[in-house]
């Protein structure tokens, strides 16, 4: 038994109400000692402050309906309560501190409740930009920090993860993407990170761990096919698709022959072209749903013609469309989401908007 725990003698309370009233001081100085020595994360967090007192109070309402003979302990709240609590806490609270307290509260944070839903939303690397592949320096410290969290959040998860979510601007390595994907294989949905550290062989690797996989959110990709035929080879239950970024024939094309039988489609805020629309459109018989609303729709006549930005749908698609159970658009001027596309010139550079606009998606089942 840990240091912070209570010796076999010293929970033997005596008859005589004077030394009861002692051991209950001594007790309350030796708790009050221990959460002073914690580390300065959980200290300076006033959300788990807020957390101690609940637990305080608890655990005076059932000395009291216990009678007062009961030594109080912070182990002696029930795990299932614990573990509620700690639902109003995010992932790096868990992992930096809360799961560090004691015995009891590590067993709480192991609760399958807690790890449905692996968000690292928030975390985003510290990174330059370079000339060579992979166009990106990631700050040693900043890598760390990530491998840290992932390490003491899969190990608390016990396998539980369902659904993983990344920042796209989080810049994931192959190792540290295998290593999440060994851990958490009943994952059914994955919002990817941003490509630029993952090569062929780690998202393959990943992907072939993820046999239960159903949806998927990812920035668009130079060369999809080997992707979309390691996701038709490995995940037969997956259904549905977010691209964050370009849908040309190349792309379209390769969906319709890996992926037909995609039910749910988001093309959001991304450069799309007329023809590739019209693929998904034709060869996708199972869609039911697809949204390209503030998408910028591309149509490329013949040469030397130029490629022109439609403002409207044409009836062809329109017809085509009617039977999807949702089709998805918007093409207004006015709309403040159609400029921003038009001004990125269908590449969204989500950092110079407001935080979180990129998990918003009118596809209920894929915003975040």
């Amino acid at each position: 038994m840990g240091s912070d725990s209570l010796s076999s003698s010293q929970l033997l309370v005596p008859a005589n109400s004077q030394q009861q009233c002692f051991l209950r001081r001594t007790e309350t100085e030796r708790v009050d000692k221990i959460e002073k020595s914690k580390n300065k994360e959980i200290k300076h967090d006033p959300r788990l402050s807020d957390v101690l007192k609940l637990l305080g109070d608890s655990l005076q309402v059932r000395e009291m309906e216990d009678g007062a003979s009961d030594v109080r302990k912070w182990e002696d709240l029930d795990i299932d309560i614990l573990a509620k609590i700690f639902l109003s806490f995010d992932v790096f609270e868990l992992t930096s501190g809360i799961a560090q307290v004691c015995s009891t509260w590590r067993l709480a944070c192991c609760d399958p409740l807690l790890w449905r839903t692996l968000d690292l939303s928030m975390l985003k690397s510290n990174f330059i930009k370079i000339p060579l592949e992979p166009y990106v320096y990631v700050d040693g410290r900043s890598d760390k920090a990530l491998t840290r969290v992932l390490k003491v959040a899969l190990n608390l998860s016990r396998g539980s993860i369902v659904t993983l979510i990344f920042h796209f601007n989080l810049y994931v390595s192959d190792d540290q993407l295998t290593y999440t994907a060994e851990r958490c294989q009943q994952l059914k949905r994955l919002v990817m990170p941003a490509w630029n550290r993952i090569k062929k062989i780690g998202i393959c690797k990943a992907i072939s761990k993820w046999k239960d996989l159903e949806s998927l959110t990812m920035p668009s990709i130079a060369n999809p096919p080997y992707l979309m035929e390691e996701i038709a080879k490995n995940c037969k239950k997956f259904s549905e698709l977010k691209i964050m970024g370009p849908c040309n024939i190349f792309f379209a094309s390769t969906l319709a022959t890996y992926l037909p039988n995609l039910k749910v489609l988001s093309l959001r805020c991304s450069m799309l072209f007329k023809d590739a629309l019209i693929i998904i459109l034709d060869s996708l018989q199972q869609l039911e749903v697809l949204n390209i609303s503030h998408c910028l729709l591309i149509e490329v006549p013949q040469p030397p013609a130029r490629h022109t930005v439609l403002k409207a749908l044409d009836d062809s698609i329109l017809e085509k469309a009617s039977r999807l159970r949702e089709f998805l658009t918007c093409m207004d001027d006015t709309c403040i989401m159609c400029q921003r596309t038009r001004h990125d010139e269908g590449l969204m550079r989500w950092y110079k908007y407001e935080e979180g606009l990129w998990k918003v998606d009118e596809v209920r089942s894929l915003a975040i």
